[in-house]
């Protein structure tokens, strides 16, 4: 793809846009850790829920979604759309509990909710686990998609790419702290949603595809692979089964709940915590997470889909891709190229605007994992266990080289991958069993830092042998991997729970005082705090409302969104049954937020 004057101009014009600012940033970030990687705990609900926003969005999410469609149809999606019951659960549960913990990082709620060696353990252990290991992978993964897309566009090989990107996102990530990647999140998330809505409306305007009436006449007269129908936004629970149970049962009644997942984390954590943690008040770290999940499951996704559809008109095979680009490495040939592959359609000037997105998508993903898991390598390890009484500029500088090895490791990783569903499926398969555990750790006193390490290395453990058993030819489903994965977790650590140390008891009431956890499982524990139960009652959230609020918030999401769908596919008595079920909840939502605000209000006042 040759580029014009016109699109190099727009893609600096979009790069200075997105990262001159961040530069400001640099001398306040290095005045502390807290600074560098909470900013200063003052950031207001609109911006931490925008770069949350743009760090879900990255330059792999266009390629998995495309991969998805084109290998389950739009219904395939599920996987990842069940995942609003555990992002709005955060909202109404959660958000409030991580605000009132008053730590810098997710995992330094390990050493004030357990207790003893095994609590420092845990904390020390997931802050290589998390920080370096699985957060090397997501980078890893990525990196593989923006290395796709340029050799696509460029015929660029993955070692160019990899030098291009690390550049611009260790200079960034390693100067300018949190404060900085929040601003750069802020502006890329518009330039990127202006390019894939430019991208989905030229893909429709092809003569091969012939508009969105066009994609639907030509889609609905083919079936996809197992018949599948590729616009429905149900799976076929007639004659797809199989699928029906993978793409659809299996997310919605177990997924959800049970698989740690980065931006989807049972109980909200790694960088959703960060954001939490960050926010200025309570409020705001509610109001940053709704404004999160409306936007990322509402806003973002059918120019996506939109472009993976068209692209099976365009490209039905995999051959097909191959031979529009022959100079194409065949090891980087699946179905998550063929987004990358619809760019070549895109008209002078958008090509650049597409080029500044997809750059912007990746650095806004990388700038705040690698600044997420330097947190966990510093603040997390080398400052609790190494070094503890460094200088804060000490630990700022550590950060910095942390930051460059981790984009250095992640990039090797780049090497050994395949395709993003693959990857997303290995992440999926190492967090399940995890997730109940962290939803119910803030409800029940007898989960203790044993539990969680049963946990970690039961679903690891599993995982290996199923991923060894899978290489070897004994095939077993995704779904059914994940279910055996879950089943044996969740036994490992609730019986760690039963039958391993109490966390000390002085700890246990410190963490009440301080959280105010609700619910029965903390019944003993209030007792022995001497608190009445009309005092708890005063401090502790309405549950009744906030069940309210959960439902109420899924259905907003799910019924905008396939409005949206509904819409698009012409089918419009559908959609304003859907547009009426969205007022309807939306009214009920506000509501329960007006209520929740107006607590929250007076308790601050109080």
């Amino acid at each position: 793809m040759q580029l014009q004057m016109i699109d190099w101009i727009i893609i600096a014009a979009s790069l200075i846009i997105c990262f001159a600012p961040a530069l400001f940033f640099g001398k306040r970030a290095g005045k502390s850790t807290s600074e560098f990687f909470a900013s200063g705990r003052s950031v207001p609900w609109w911006l931490a829920g925008l770069s949350m926003v743009a760090t879900t969005f990255s330059s792999d999410t266009p390629n998995l979604v495309t991969d998805i469609v084109r290998r389950n149809g739009v219904a395939g999606n599920w996987v990842w759309w069940a995942f609003v019951l555990t992002g709005v659960s955060t909202v109404f549960f959660y958000a409030r509990l991580w605000r009132r913990s008053g730590v810098m990082t997710d995992l330094e709620f390990y050493e004030i909710r357990y207790s003893g060696k095994a609590a420092s353990f845990v904390r020390g252990f997931r802050s290589i686990y998390l920080g370096f290991f699985f957060n090397v992978m997501i980078m890893a993964t990525v990196n593989l998609a923006a290395c796709k897309i340029a050799a696509i566009l460029f015929g660029m090989d993955r070692w160019q790419t990899l030098m291009i990107v690390g550049f611009l996102n260790v200079i960034f990530a390693a100067h300018s702290g949190l404060w900085g990647v929040l601003v750069i999140d802020m502006i890329q998330f518009f330039i990127k949603m202006t390019a894939v809505i430019a991208a989905a409306y030229f893909a429709l305007s092809l003569p091969q595809v012939g508009g969105l009436s066009g994609m639907v006449d030509k889609l609905s007269a083919i079936k996809g692979p197992n018949g599948i129908n590729y616009l429905n936004i149900l799976p076929d629970f007639t004659n797809n089964w199989d699928i029906a149970l993978a793409v659809f049962i299996m997310p919605i009644a177990v997924q959800w709940w049970a698989v740690w997942y980065p931006g989807a984390e049972p109980g909200g954590g790694s960088y959703i915590a960060q954001r939490m943690l960050a926010s200025k008040s309570e409020k705001d770290s509610l109001g940053a997470v709704l404004f999160f999940n409306l936007a990322h499951y509402v806003l973002r996704p059918w120019p996506w889909i939109l472009v993976g559809l068209c692209s099976i008109i365009i490209y039905p095979n995999l051959s097909d891709i191959q031979t529009a680009f022959p100079n194409l490495d065949p090891k980087l040939l699946g179905h998550d190229i063929a987004y990358p592959a619809m760019l070549k359609f895109l008209p002078v000037g958008f090509i650049g605007l597409m080029v500044g997105g997809l750059i912007a998508a990746n650095s806004s993903t990388i700038l705040t994992h690698l600044n997420w898991g330097a947190s966990y390598l510093i603040h997390d390890f080398y400052r609790r266990f190494i070094n503890k009484d460094g200088q804060e500029k000490h630990y700022v500088f550590a950060g910095r080289i942390a930051t460059v090895i981790l984009f250095l490791s992640s990039s090797f990783l780049v090497f050994f991958l395949d395709t993003a569903k693959d990857t997303f499926d290995i992440i999926l398969q190492i967090g399940a069993g995890t997730g109940l555990l962290y939803l119910l750790r803030w409800f029940w006193w007898r989960i203790n830092a044993w539990s969680e390490v049963a946990a970690m290395v039961s679903s690891f453990v599993i995982s290996i042998i199923l991923l060894v058993l899978n290489k070897n030819g004994v095939t077993i489903s995704t779904h059914i991997g994940l279910l055996i994965t879950i089943a044996f977790t969740t036994i490992c650590w609730v019986v760690v729970a039963y039958l391993g140390p109490e966390t000390d008891r002085k700890t246990l009431i410190d963490f009440y005082k301080r959280v105010k956890p609700f619910g029965p499982g903390w019944e003993v524990i209030r007792i022995e705090a001497g608190i009445s139960k009309e005092d708890a009652r005063s401090s502790h959230e309405n549950i009744p409302l906030g069940l309210v609020g959960w439902f109420s918030g899924s259905i907003v999401i799910w019924s905008s969104l396939f409005s949206i769908g509904n819409f698009l596919y012409g089918r419009l008595t559908i959609a304003f049954i859907l547009l009426a079920v969205f007022i309807i909840s939306g009214i009920v939502l506000l509501k329960v937020i007006n209520r929740l605000w107006s607590k929250d209000t007076a308790a601050e006042s109080a």
